[in-house]
């Protein structure tokens, strides 16, 4: 367990502020008619944003299998 969380630190980061960020957008933007089908409910929108969160957090992150594909490629 204790390595699962070393090894996916960043990406758990990710989510964690993607949905922070998309509760904040929804309170501050978010539609107000109610007609957008994201912004308008806060738990859509925090879901959005943890999703994009961890897409954004997982470029950043570095696996040793990307990185022993990149040398064997580079050599």
């Amino acid at each position: 367990m204790k390595n699962f969380f070393k090894k996916h630190w960043l990406r758990m980061a990710g989510i964690l502020v993607g949905a922070l960020v998309g509760y904040i957008y929804y309170h501050y933007v978010g539609c107000l008619s109610g007609t957008c089908p994201i912004t308008s409910n806060p738990y859509r929108m925090m879901i959005y944003g943890a999703l994009v969160g961890y897409l954004l957090f997982d470029l950043f992150s570095s696996d040793k299998k990307t990185k022993d594909a990149k040398q064997d490629i580079q050599q």
